[in-house]
Formats: C-alpha cells, sequence, structure tokens
C-alpha cells in the first residue's frame, strides 16, 4: 500500500508518516522545500517535491501516482495571510483531490478543521482560513472519492494519550497531533466502505481510538439503514 502524504513535513504528517512506516507502509510525503527532504528520509518516508500552490492537476497526479489513498495535512500556516489560505487550504486541497481521480487514489482523507461547518464572515485570516476550509470539504463531499473529513479543534504539541472523543456533530475542544495522527492511521487502517463519507469531530476524551471510531461508524451504518 501507498499513501501519499501533502504538507508532509508538517507536524500531524510528520507524526502520521512514523506510523504508517512503522506497519510496513509506504508514503509519498509530498513537500515543497528541498531541504527538508532529508528530515522525511530519516522517519522513512519518500520525500517527492511539490508545490501544491503552484502545480498543475497533472503534475499532482504526477507526484501521487500509484497510491492507493491521499491524505491532505497540508496548511498555509499561522503566520500567512488570507491569500495563501485561499490558495494552499483551499486551492491545494481541491487540486490535489482532482488528481486523486486521474490516479484512481479511491480513499482521500482530509484534515480540516471544527468551525468548517458554519464559517464567519468577514475578511480576517481565521475567517478566511474557515471559509476556504469549508469550501474544500465541500468539493470533497461532492466527488466519488472514498473520503473521510477529520475536523479536531486547537490542536497541541503534548504527548498523545491515545484517548479521544470522536463524534459526528460539531463540539470544542484541544487534542495532541500525536492523537489526530493515530486516528488518520486507524481510518487508512479501516475497510474503505466503513470509513467513507463521514466528517469526523476528533478531541481529546476517554474512549480508545479503536472503540471511539468503532461507535461513530456503527452509529454512522446505523442512520444509512433507517434511511433505506
Amino acid at each position: 500500500m501507498l499513501v501519499a502524504v501533502a504538507g508532509g513535513h508538517g507536524k500531524i504528517a510528520m507524526r502520521l508518516t512514523r506510523r504508517l512506516v512503522a506497519r510496513g507502509v509506504s508514503v509519498a510525503s509530498l513537500i515543497r522545500d528541498p531541504e527538508q527532504a532529508e528530515d522525511i528520509r530519516a522517519i522513512g518516508g519518500d520525500p517527492v517535491i511539490c508545490d501544491l500552490e503552484r502545480a498543475s492537476i497533472p503534475d499532482l497526479a504526477e507526484a501521487i501516482a500509484s497510491a492507493s489513498a491521499v491524505v491532505f495535512a497540508a496548511g498555509a500556516g499561522p503566520g500567512s495571510g488570507p491569500e495563501r489560505k485561499l490558495t494552499m487550504d483551499r486551492d491545494g486541497a481541491i487540486k490535489l483531490l482532482q488528481a486523486s481521480s486521474s490516479v484512481e487514489a479511491s480513499r482521500y482523507v482530509i484534515v480540516s478543521s471544527v468551525g468548517a461547518e458554519d464559517p464567519p464572515a468577514g475578511d480576517d485570516a481565521f475567517g478566511v482560513y474557515l471559509r476556504a476550509k469549508a469550501e474544500a470539504d465541500a468539493a470533497v463531499q461532492a466527488s466519488d472519492r472514498d473520503w473521510t473529513i477529520v475536523r479536531p479543534p486547537r490542536l497541541t504539541d503534548e504527548e498523545g494519550r491515545g484517548r479521544v472523543r470522536i463524534e459526528q456533530r460539531p463540539f470544542r475542544g484541544q487534542v495532541p497531533r500525536d492523537d489526530v495522527a493515530a486516528v488518520l492511521d486507524a481510518l487508512l487502517r479501516a475497510e474503505a466502505e466503513a470509513a467513507a463519507r463521514l466528517i469526523l469531530y476528533v478531541s481529546a476524551g476517554e474512549q480508545t481510538i479503536e472503540e471511539a471510531l468503532s461507535n461513530c461508524v456503527g452509529h454512522a451504518d446505523a442512520e444509512t439503514s433507517e434511511a433505506r
């Protein structure tokens, strides 16, 4: 299995790569800065130089060729202005989504944010960021991929506990990046159908990741059965 991870040098992406490599999964880490390549190699990933903001869809398709799953964990970063929230957090995610369709990467997992379900108006950077996330998420939901949208609240660098709360409705809190990476890993280990077409809010909690995901996926299955 090959997983392509966009934003490969980011804090969540590096943690995810370590987990994937540890269980024998190959990882293509998309990075913009060639100087980050050695950091990727040091944790077992394969660095792929690709600037999401400037790359064309064919360029991206080449970068993720042979991947069966794609994870968008990229972001413009807290120090960037509103324009880059749009070119990276929205447009980068959508271009990568389109590229994943062209290479038949059936699974697409995107790290979004709590607040994207009802983004505020205004031109401040955070409001634009949430709207960019919301528009990217909408494109993902409209796609034919086996998609999962993960919306954490405030992220911390504390050591992960492996204990989380996962819901399909928004709530506030905070969560270690370690635990977000662990949730992403668990989603990629799950059967595609089980984790597909879900929006998951993830925060620190008291359940194991397996318990929290099982409860959430089971609830989604029950709602689907009732709809039928």
